[in-house]
């Protein structure tokens, strides 16, 4: 018998490696990556070229306590007034934000591939997303002003369409997600689309809708500030008149008054979708919930998102739907009763809202008739005494704004929300500072940001730059800590396992696992500063918003609505580089 020798372990090893397939990146992940360095490049150059500086920010410090020794002490509405502008900011917002969910779920349900009646419903449903998130909030209450004069329904109106555009695409984005069973099981028993839709569906995307309004509610809290510049009753019109009468120690106590109102409200709704939707749905971001189904299904399998999902995938049902019998006694047990006060508790508080309101509902069916005179003053869109170049050239302002201030908030916010995640902070006291300083930065609205920066460096793009950055690593930096906590954590014991240590854990294991949400997440913060950057134009902020404000309060509604149109355009195509990353990515 012919024996032969086997191969020295070099040259057979060599030999695999030799014939081991090699790994091919595709041109479209090749033109994809190569975009994504283009877009760094040209914020990079707009910071440079806006003449941005750290040393020179923090050199201008003194003009800011000089401005303080002018303002003297903080002044602020007496008591009863305050608590009446404080109800009513959040009253209108609750109500605005209400009619925004409650508009989005048709939208939502048509734009849904999957529940979609055809493809021409889903392109109108999808448009419709697309055109009302475009529309600064500002514009539309402008209208809406001008139909109803002032009062709180032009900013009830003006907040819930603006917000119709993100809840019903997060909604869209979330029904495309479910499992298919129980809708299909409904079906084949003969039941109707209603009946599939809120046995089938409902239950399933009920967690992350929840999440979705909540986290648009405390945005539009924030977004309400603007809203006084234009006419809208609350804290933000008192604002607007104590800076134009330059009662400077007024309007700052209101901007504080609204700050702490905006972190009391974050910390309120923090708690809410801990109560509703358990630990594990808290620590997760409505974006997060929605690009990774598979928290989705976690969720369903541990019952932390609630008895809704549990039962519609399947889960182990609890002991009172053992039997039709034993749901009709169903017992009272510390958390049913929980929810149930929770429940009227949140009834109460819309019927206070609205009460607080004081709106005039004849004006609802008044108002159409006002509609085509409204309509015809803001078409056809015309920039006016304006030359084409000029609007064009501010629009680039405002784009080059957004560039910039998203690449600035980058890497303070991969360092925050690093240490923000509990896979990767060091400890709980470290968590849970980054955690309070997120909450903190969210809480400031950028407009207020503006102001105080506009003191500090004076009028132009740095003032607009520094507020956006400094409000994005808030947002930016939760969606980082939110998708670091959600990754495999197999990878990271394995590395550990073998005695890596915890910052090569973190780049091996961490960030390459969560890249992809960061790139979407990035995504939505330059789309978020765009619209962003055009209301900080109003206070002097630089870009398109200057001409935005003096159109609106020129009575030249036909350059706000080509004004509009550029912003739409925008939009569109920031949303069209965000699907395409996501797809290419994936």
């Amino acid at each position: 018998m012919t024996v032969v020798a086997a191969p020295r372990r070099e040259g057979y090893v060599g030999g695999l490696l030799s014939r081991a397939p090699k790994h091919r990146v595709s041109p479209e992940r090749i033109a994809a990556s190569l975009t994504l360095i283009v877009l760094v490049g040209l914020g990079i150059a707009s910071l440079v070229q806006s003449g941005f500086s750290l040393a020179g920010v923090f050199q201008s410090w003194g003009n800011a306590q000089r401005f303080m020794t002018r303002v003297g002490a903080l002044t602020f509405p007496a008591p009863l007034d305050l608590l009446w502008l404080i109800a009513l900011t959040v009253g209108l917002v609750l109500v605005g934000t209400l009619v925004a969910a409650v508009l989005s779920v048709p939208i939502a349900y048509l734009a849904a591939a999957n529940t979609t009646p055809g493809p021409v419903w889903r392109g109108i449903a999808r448009f419709i997303g697309v055109l009302t998130r475009s529309i600064p909030d500002v514009v539309l209450a402008m209208a809406f002003v001008l139909m109803f004069s002032l009062g709180t329904l032009p900013g009830i109106l003006a907040i819930g369409i603006h917000s119709i555009g993100m809840i019903s695409k997060m909604f869209a984005d979330a029904i495309e997600q479910i499992d298919e069973g129980p809708r299909l099981a409904i079906r084949a028993a003969g039941g109707t689309k209603l009946q599939q839709f809120t046995a089938g569906v409902l239950p399933q995307v009920l967690p992350s809708w929840v999440a979705t309004v909540l986290h648009r509610n405390d945005i539009n809290l924030r977004g309400s500030v603007v809203l006084g510049y234009v006419g809208v009753a609350g804290l933000g019109l008192e604002m607007s008149y104590a800076f134009k009468a330059l009662n400077y120690g007024r309007g700052l106590g209101i901007a504080l008054v609204i700050f702490v109102l905006c972190v009391v409200m974050e910390i309120v709704s923090s708690a809410v979708r801990g109560a509703m939707l358990g630990e594990t749905a808290q620590t997760r971001s409505w974006i997060d919930r929605i690009l990774h189904p598979r928290l989705r299904r976690t969720d369903a399998a541990t019952g932390t998102a609630g008895a809704g999902i549990a039962l519609a995938t399947g889960a182990a049902k609890p002991a009172w739907a053992a039997s039709p019998a034993a749901a009709v006694r169903r017992p009272w047990t510390r958390e049913r009763r929980r929810n149930t006060i929770a429940g009227w508790i949140a009834v109460a508080i819309v019927i206070g809202s609205l009460l607080v309101c004081q709106i005039q509902w004849s004006d609802l069916l008044t108002v159409w008739a006002k509609i085509p005179e409204t309509a015809a003053k803001f078409w056809p869109p015309d920039f006016g005494n304006y030359d084409a170049s000029v609007m064009l050239g501010a629009m680039r302002d405002t784009i080059a704004i957004a560039l910039a201030a998203t690449v600035l908030t980058l890497l303070p916010s991969l360092l925050l929300g690093s240490f923000a995640a509990r896979n990767v902070a060091p400890n709980g006291t470290v968590r849970g500072i980054a955690r309070f300083l997120l909450v903190g930065i969210r809480g400031i609205p950028e407009l207020i940001l503006a102001i105080v920066l506009i003191v500090v460096t004076g009028l132009g793009p740095t003032a607009g730059i520094v507020a956006l950055a400094i409000g994005g690593i808030g947002l930016l930096g939760k969606l980082v800590a939110d998708s670091f906590e959600e990754v495999d954590r197999g990878p990271e014991r394995a590395l550990r396992a073998v005695g890596a240590t915890r910052i090569q854990t973190y780049a091996s294991a961490t960030v390459p696992q969560g890249t992809r949400a960061l790139i979407g997440h990035s995504f939505y913060m330059l789309d978020t500063n765009i619209r962003a950057a055009t209301i900080l134009g109003i206070v002097g902020g630089g870009g398109v918003g200057y001409y935005l404000l003096n159109a609106g309060q020129g009575s030249r509604y036909e350059v706000v609505t080509a004004i509009v149109l550029m912003i739409l355009a925008t939009v569109l195509v920031v949303e069209g580089l965000a699907m395409w990353m996501r797809r290419v990515f994936r």
